[in-house]
């Protein structure tokens, strides 16, 4: 009897061992757990378990639990504490001039022209850039294109940015954007954004609705114009370090795993903009009147194109020519 129990026992320990992971992959990012991103990173660990029947394990850390976006590119390149990141495409424009592609004003005509960019030829040239800078580019990700909004006055045509102080990322292209307008660029951290803006430091920014609604700067701005004008997004980005030494007969696996995550993150960030507008809706119906929404009509469009275009020659030399007017160009 206890040489049976013994033999069980012996069995148990090496169907526990066997079943543990041979591989372990970090994700880092800075989000929290129930946003598309964060949904889209637990899919991915999600789908690489079930892919490899368990070999490779992801344990993701959301909410800047590892690394900020801005320290989490040199940890890649150690590739020792963190495997995959999906910084914002901002970061990149620091190693990847080129990048600032994606900060250029109505550069993509809608969400569909966006996606072909990205998932095309442009889109490659772009990860090849950042590869060759130490990192393997996967994919894009999305986090859905800005609106202008203000408490000083509705912006519905360029003329009416004129003079008002607009909060703005770190970036040459976003400066030169608000510029072109009109408008005084004041570059703050997103963390002091809604401080900005309640205590009139600044008048007007830019965000995509989940930015404007979950970090509630609709309680400190009177109005939302859905311009579309600019874009923000993410690049999924894996450790070359890490990658070079990762199985060959896995890398499909991984590689299948991201697609789908990215297939399922792009339809999360769409349902997500449908949600908080229409809860943007809700509170603009409540607001008696405080709180605005304005959409603009083609000719207003048209208008602010014009008026941006110029943005682009000043870019030329840094982003590229070519690369500029392939974007424009793809169908």
């Amino acid at each position: 009897m206890k040489k049976l129990l013994k033999g069980l026992i012996g069995v148990a320990i090496a169907a526990t061992v066997s079943s543990a992971a041979d591989y372990t992959i970090k994700v880092s990012h800075v989000v929290n757990a129930n946003t598309p991103k964060g949904k889209a990173a637990d899919f991915f660990a999600k789908r690489v378990g079930e892919l490899t029947n368990g070999t490779v394990k992801v344990d993701v850390f959301p909410s800047a639990q590892l690394y900020k976006d801005e320290d989490v590119l040199r940890a890649l390149q150690r590739g020792s504490n963190v495997q995959i990141a999906m910084p914002s495409l901002s970061v990149f424009t620091r190693i990847t001039p080129e990048m600032q592609l994606f900060d250029l004003p109505f550069i993509f005509r809608d969400k569909e022209h966006l996606y072909k960019v990205m998932d095309g030829a442009v889109g490659d040239k772009l990860k090849k850039k950042v590869a060759d800078k130490g990192f393997i580019a996967m994919e894009y990700w999305d986090a859905g294109f800005k609106n202008f909004s203000s408490s000083k006055k509705a912006i519905l045509e360029p003329s009416d940015a004129k003079g008002q102080k607009f909060r703005s990322m770190s970036s040459k292209v976003l400066e030169e954007q608000f510029k072109a307008i009109g408008g005084n660029p004041q570059i703050l951290p997103f963390s002091e954004v809604y401080s900005a803006l309640q205590q009139g430091v600044v008048d007007a920014a830019e965000n995509p609705y989940a930015n404007f609604y979950n970090s509630k700067f609709h309680e400190v701005q009177s109005s939302y114009t859905l311009t579309d004008h600019g874009y923000l997004g993410y690049l999924v980005i894996i450790s070359k370090k890490f990658w070079d030494e990762f199985p060959a007969n896995l890398k499909p696996l991984v590689t299948q795993a991201m697609r789908e995550a990215t297939i399922y993150e792009r339809e999360e960030a769409a349902k997500d903009d449908e949600t908080i507008f229409a809860a943007l809706k809700e509170y603009e119906a409540n607001s008696k009147g405080k709180f605005k929404i304005y959409t603009l009509t083609d000719k207003q469009k048209e208008a602010w194109r014009v008026a941006m275009e110029p943005v682009y020659k000043k870019f030329y030399d840094v982003i590229g020519e070519d690369l500029i007017k392939e974007t424009i160009a793809t169908k």
